[in-house]
């Protein structure tokens, strides 16, 4: 297998509703359209991850939860090209059970980062889906990560959930992750019509200095419909706008060079 120089990215914001999910799965459908391989680790219990890239979630035998137990090996765990260059590690309600069953272990926080230091030189990406809460998983996830990619909804609150998150980004590298850096913050779910999207637009652009993507996702009826079909938008309907927008998303993830953000 070819060398890559993996990059492990976590999709994370504390406030749930914002496209995390929808930004996950299609951000690694694009990368993985242009040519990057690209491994999806699904750490929401939720699933949605896995339903969204077309995989019964209830039926697998591995998942992050037996990952993280120990109970399987990566390549176990991993669906291979869930889509061409894409390849899954799945999820299910069972992995709420780490929440419970983990607290008080030592070094707890470190289990998802030592799994998948031995892929970076296998994947150009690795993108986490995080759940949306700040518990071990998130943690896990966050420890694990290069860079976190924050998407944020355009509405009233967003700076506030926003505010939050970055607070939590700076306590994990002050105790847990010091070389952790903002990939970026990426608007989802703009209206144009709305005077409000633009406010909250311009609003966080005034009071952040972290990098903001050009690339803004807009709200879309395709984006929405895509995963009750367990596909990513690029295949659903590739030549919708929530396609276009996340290619887009996808060629400034692939230009960021870590270095240049911290």
């Amino acid at each position: 297998m070819a060398k890559h120089n993996g990059r492990i990215i976590a999709i994370a914001n504390q406030k749930g509703g914002v496209g995390k999910t929808t930004t996950s799965i299609n951000l690694a459908a694009c990368l993985a359209e242009s040519g990057s391989k690209v491994l999806a680790v699904d750490m929401d219990p939720q699933g949605h991850l896995t339903t969204g890239l077309g995989i019964d979630k209830e039926n697998q035998e591995f998942t992050t939860y037996e990952l993280i137990k120990d109970a399987c090996n990566i390549g176990e765990a991993m669906i291979i090209n869930v889509v061409d260059n894409l390849n899954l590690v799945p999820a299910n309600r069972t992995l709420a059970g780490i929440e419970v069953e983990y607290v008080g272990v030592p070094n707890m926080q470190f289990i998802l980062k030592n799994t998948l230091k031995s892929l970076k030189d296998k994947f150009d990406y690795i993108i986490i889906d995080c759940p949306p809460a700040l518990g071990l998983l998130t943690v896990n996830s966050l420890v694990a990560a290069d860079t976190v990619l924050v998407p944020i909804q355009c509405e009233f609150f967003a700076l506030d959930g926003l505010s939050q998150l970055l607070y939590t980004i700076d306590l994990m590298k002050e105790n847990l992750n010091p070389d952790l850096v903002i990939e970026g913050i990426c608007f989802t779910m703009f209206d144009s019509r709305t005077n409000l999207s633009l406010q909250v637009v311009e609003n966080v652009k005034d009071n952040l200095t972290q990098n903001i993507y050009k690339t803004v996702i807009p709200r879309n009826v395709r984006l929405a419909e895509a995963p009750s079909h367990g596909l990513p938008i690029n295949i659903y309907d590739p030549k919708s706008a929530g396609t276009e927008a996340y290619r887009e998303l996808a060629k400034e993830v692939k230009k960021n060079n870590i270095s240049k953000l911290k």
